[in-house]
């Protein structure tokens, strides 16, 4: 089953799908290992792995490269980021075109003003709700596989307030969006006032000031969780700032190279060694 039917599957299904951010590949296969239904590629994890902050700096191919790496390796549906669509509903159609072809299940568009920043950034604009629904219409026309799924993302609550956020919102689903996620929720009472204002919609939220049951419980259909971001940051840091300092890590921060190799395929790597005959060259 191609992905997009699986996600669609899930979609159509009781419980929420909980889709963890992965930066590459060998995360998405990290959080495919241990059961969870789907990943999200990240465009701010994307932009950090290439040295920038999430401010628009990354091109659309950059971002469709790494996506195309993320799909390939996991067989569980992967969400993208795909920002603003990089440019007007034209660039859209290509936009998703692009991303379909890399294997994804989905993406969200977002109606900020190109070039875009990170949610929660200061200096947000965004685009007209009419340009931002011609905008979806046209990454609804661009798709080939009809279960493609295309996620209106709205960034209004911290420029143009709350009830602008509900009225695009409700003009993306008219429009066919498959679910609003609006960015940008602070608080518990954004998260609840969310549900209640848009109880009708489908929702996707990001972010983790809930766990994935209250959100459940709530009626949202995707949680993306942000935090492995933030956590690969401390502990990173932790053990550089270790070995800097102590001249060594300890150890038990890490895994093996061998549990990793696993995760990555190395026995399936053997197997087909033997069955092609191939050797290894010997060590003079």
């Amino acid at each position: 089953m191609k992905t997009t039917a699986k996600l669609r599957q899930l979609l159509k299904s009781e419980s929420l799908i909980v889709a963890p951010f992965v930066l590459n590949a060998f995360h998405a296969k990290i959080a495919e290992s241990v059961g969870l239904p789907a990943v999200y590629m990240t465009g701010a994890g994307t932009s950090a792995e290439r040295g920038f902050p999430d401010v628009g700096l990354l091109t659309m191919t950059e971002m469709v490269a790494n996506a195309k790496y993320i799909a390939g390796a996991v067989d569980i549906p992967v969400i993208c980021d795909a920002d603003t669509g990089y440019g007007n509903p034209l660039n859209v159609q290509r936009t998703i075109r692009e991303y379909e072809s890399a294997g994804v299940a989905g993406v969200h568009i977002e109606d900020q003003l190109f070039p875009k920043k990170c949610g929660f950034f200061a200096g947000k604009q965004v685009i007209p709700k009419e340009e931002a629904v011609q905008k979806i219409k046209a990454a609804l026309d661009a798709r080939v596989d009809s279960d493609f799924v295309v996620i209106a993302r709205c960034d209004a609550y911290a420029v143009t307030g709350w009830e602008d956020t509900i009225d695009r919102c409700n003009s993306y689903i008219e429009a066919g969006a498959d679910l609003v996620f609006v960015d940008g929720i602070k608080n518990q009472e954004d998260i609840h006032n969310y549900a209640k204002d848009m109880a009708s919609l489908p929702r996707m939220y990001n972010g983790d000031l809930a766990n994935t049951k209250m959100m459940d419980d709530l009626g949202y259909k995707i949680m993306i969780c942000g935090s492995t971001i933030w956590l690969i940051y401390k502990q990173l840091k932790e053990a550089f700032t270790e070995l800097a300092e102590e001249g060594a890590v300890n150890p038990e921060r890490f895994g093996t190279r061998w549990d990793v190799a696993g995760l990555l395929g190395l026995d399936a790597v053997y197997e087909l060694e033997q069955k092609y005959g191939v050797t290894e060259v010997p060590v003079v």
